[in-house]
């Protein structure tokens, strides 16, 4: 009765409980004593569960806490490729590491459309920096002893989100002086010897002008020169003579020449990152100090697919690199230029320091000796002007040297120069050449050193014409006066300070003014 009424309950659908039987007759024990479950067919039914409502919505509305695990299009774990990071997502806040030049970091939330730029300027308002185009966020490889500067508008997410896991890459906050040194017109980064194809039709194009067509037409001059380049396949390095058009970078494999059965296509800048390359010797061997990578966007970690060049000398470097940017970003770059000048003249709370650099263009000679002044056009009146108030800063020192010896040797104005951003203290002179090196090998970069040889004494370390000059400082006392030279006694200076703003005034003894002084900050 059990069986039978529990069979009576069951219905199997018309057509399959027929089927089953058929299949097992023969086979097995009796259809009668064989139970098996068979599908149900539920048919739909438009009237609404009126006791089922009320209950579902008696209960309480719950969030889901984990709605990225829900949707995996929205999820990070699901969606993240597995040789990075990931590309950034919009909307959202990314934590970005930035570090200075002490070692010190900062970590910063930003989202994913900061550029470089934003992030200089939150940074130098954290840090309380004086603001100017000139600081700069750099993309460093220790792994690899690669950097470059990011330009202005570029993702900072973006570009970290390119970075391998696990590899030593970071952001480094310091200045970077030669950024816009390209559109400055004293600027000579284009020797006649690189870009000859250029300046066929024009002997006598300046760099200024050379420039100006580029802004005028969009037209990239064609550089050329020769490169070390080294084989992918063994660690050998061989001189190419390479061509740099629009089209990408070639080298030609038979001399000079530009036919187009010698040249080999070597890279194309809009696919790739330039680099400079640190440690050149120690990592690669390279057979100068002044090497530069292109690297390809698919390459992620690791050296190989690197296009590793070295050039000859600092210069032929710096003109590669500035053709490789108007190159790669075009008027962009001018754009970017155009924007940081902007922002200083807008707000007029962010003032440049006193040892800003200032154009020899926008400096006049003022004359004023009688009610109001005046601007001195007579070059022969500079000169005697410029002679007159060298003479007056010669009085006025002896003056100050005049004044009672208790008055002068006091301990704050010895050590009055600690105080100020651009005394580094007591680094080595290697410290020093790397530190302008990396701030900017442009004319005027200075800093003010201890001497390590002379215990009393310091050191002006001066780039110009991209090398770096050192200038000892000596101490010396007089009738119980302590003054600083470094002319052997013939221009003195009380202090210092003295010594350093007469210079960003007057050339004096040195190559050229002082201009730009670095410095470091603590984030």
């Amino acid at each position: 009765m059990d069986g039978g009424a529990q069979q009576s309950c069951i219905r199997d659908p018309p057509g399959v409980g027929s089927v089953e039987q058929e299949g097992d007759v023969g086979e097995g024990p009796p259809a009668t004593d064989l139970r098996r479950s068979q599908p149900l067919f539920i048919h739909s039914s438009s009237r609404p569960l009126s006791e089922e409502e009320p209950r579902a919505s008696s209960l309480p509305n719950i969030p889901n806490p984990f709605p990225e695990l829900c949707s995996p299009s929205n999820s990070p774990i699901l969606n993240s490729p597995p040789g990075g990071q990931g590309p950034p997502r919009e909307g959202a806040c990314h934590l970005v590491k930035v570090f200075s030049e002490d070692g010190s970091c900062r970590s910063l939330e930003v989202s994913a459309g900061t550029t470089a730029r934003q992030l200089c300027e939150m940074l130098v308002q954290r840090t309380h920096a004086l603001y100017d185009h000139s600081w700069a966020l750099v993309e460093l490889h220790q792994h690899l002893a690669l950097e470059r500067c990011l330009e202005d508008h570029e993702s900072v997410v973006e570009v970290q989100s390119a970075w391998p896991l696990g590899a030593d890459s970071r952001f480094v906050f310091r200045k970077n002086f030669a950024k816009y040194e390209l559109f400055k017109s004293n600027a000579s980064l284009f020797p006649e010897v690189m870009v000859s194809s250029c300046l066929e039709a024009n002997k006598s194009m300046a760099h200024s002008e050379l420039i100006q067509n580029f802004l005028n037409s969009g037209s990239c001059p064609e550089v050329q020169g020769f490169l070390q380049l080294r084989e992918a396949s063994r660690k050998v390095w061989k001189r190419f003579y390479f061509s740099l058009r629009r089209s990408g970078l070639y080298y030609s494999t038979k001399g000079t020449s530009k036919d187009p059965r010698h040249l080999q296509y070597f890279a194309d800048l809009t696919e790739s990152n330039i680099y400079y390359v640190t440690q050149g010797k120690k990592h690669y061997g390279t057979p100068t100090e002044f090497g530069f990578c292109i690297k390809p966007y698919k390459v992620r970690s690791g050296v190989k697919g690197l296009k590793l060049l070295c050039s000859e000398d600092e210069q032929s470097r710096t003109c590669w690199m500035a053709a490789f940017r108007l190159f790669k970003y075009g008027m962009q770059l001018y754009r970017n230029y155009q924007q940081a000048q902007a922002r200083l003249s807008q707000h007029p709370w962010i003032t440049p320091t006193p040892l800003q650099s200032v154009s020899d263009s926008a400096l006049v000679a003022m004359d004023f000796s009688g009610c109001t002044g005046r601007v001195i056009e007579n070059p022969s009146e500079v000169l005697t002007a410029v002679l007159e108030e060298a003479q007056a800063w010669r009085k006025k020192t002896t003056h100050r040297y005049s004044l009672p010896a208790a008055c002068q040797s006091s301990p704050l104005s010895a050590a009055i120069h600690r105080t100020q951003p651009w005394f580094h203290g007591r680094i080595s002179r290697e410290d020093t050449q790397q530190l302008i090196g990396r701030q900017g090998l442009v004319d005027g970069v200075f800093l003010v050193r201890e001497s390590q040889r002379n215990p009393k004494g310091f050191v002006l370390s001066l780039c110009h014409l991209q090398k770096v000059k050192h200038y000892l400082i000596l101490p010396s006392e007089e009738e119980g006066r302590l003054y600083f030279t470094m002319d052997d006694g013939q221009t003195r200076f009380a202090d210092l300070i003295q010594l350093v703003e007469f210079h960003q005034i007057n050339r004096g003894i040195l190559p050229c003014k002082l201009r730009h002084y670095c410095t470091c900050v603590a984030l």
